[in-house]
């Protein structure tokens, strides 16, 4: 029913998650964006920011053509609004799930990445870059275990909330944090993972984890491009 683009990064292991979750069929096409796959035109066709993840809905809830999707909030929702699964039909407890998927897409998504970037990739270790990015992760960490402290999930049930933050947090030990200092999120986090779901979600990712890439490549391919990039 879905055709997964995928790769081994936080954002395309928030779709597997889901996926595993929700029990929905999926079939898994590799993009390595190593090695350059996520220019090829036919993966810009569904995906023109060449971002994983995407995929295609052969069976939308309407019928019809098959629907692609690009970006990974936008995946999660619509996956949930199709199967009406990790997400309520209660419209506050909506809104609260919705809130905290774009807290993750707007804020800990993007400053866990810059942290990455300038903590174990950017050629040049700039001090600077380095305390700001790491800096705000934790404050986002802080901010987490301040809304997991009287509460099991973040918006209530486990939701599509939960899927978004939880591989974000996987590279702690990378983004210079430390669990111990954050309970109510350290808490959260064991119980996300021991999920039968997110074991088979990550379980997933072996497969494709040991690919050889030239690092120098990879690098010029994810951290150089510009405008002329999609021309």
């Amino acid at each position: 029913m879905i055709d997964l683009y995928y790769w081994t990064t936080p954002n395309g292991h928030k779709i597997t998650m889901f996926l595993e979750e929700a029990g929905l069929p999926y079939n898994i096409i590799p993009v390595n964006i190593g090695t350059g796959d996520q220019f090829k035109p036919d993966f810009l066709k569904i995906s023109p920011n060449n971002r994983i993840p995407a995929i295609i809905d052969r069976e939308p809830a309407i019928g019809g053509e098959p629907i692609s999707v690009f970006e990974s909030g936008a995946i999660l929702l619509y996956l949930a609004e199709k199967t009406g699964k990790l997400i309520s039909a209660d419209l506050r407890d909506r809104v609260e799930t919705l809130q905290w998927l774009f807290w993750q897409m707007g804020g800990l998504g993007p400053m866990a990445g810059q942290n990455h970037h300038f903590v174990q990739y950017a050629p040049e270790k700039i001090e600077y870059a380095i305390n700001r990015y790491v800096n705000e992760t934790g404050r986002l960490y802080g901010v987490l275990n301040k809304r997991l402290a009287d509460r099991e999930f973040v918006a209530g049930d486990y939701s599509i909330a939960d899927i978004a933050a939880y591989p974000w947090i996987t590279g702690y030990e990378g983004q210079r944090q430390k669990l111990e200092d954050f309970p109510n999120l350290k808490r959260w986090f064991e119980a996300i993972k021991a999920r039968p779901a997110t074991i088979r979600a990550y379980q997933k990712a072996e497969a494709f984890k040991n690919q050889t890439l030239n690092i120098e490549k990879s690098r010029e391919l994810l951290f150089n491009q510009s405008a002329k990039t999609i021309q």
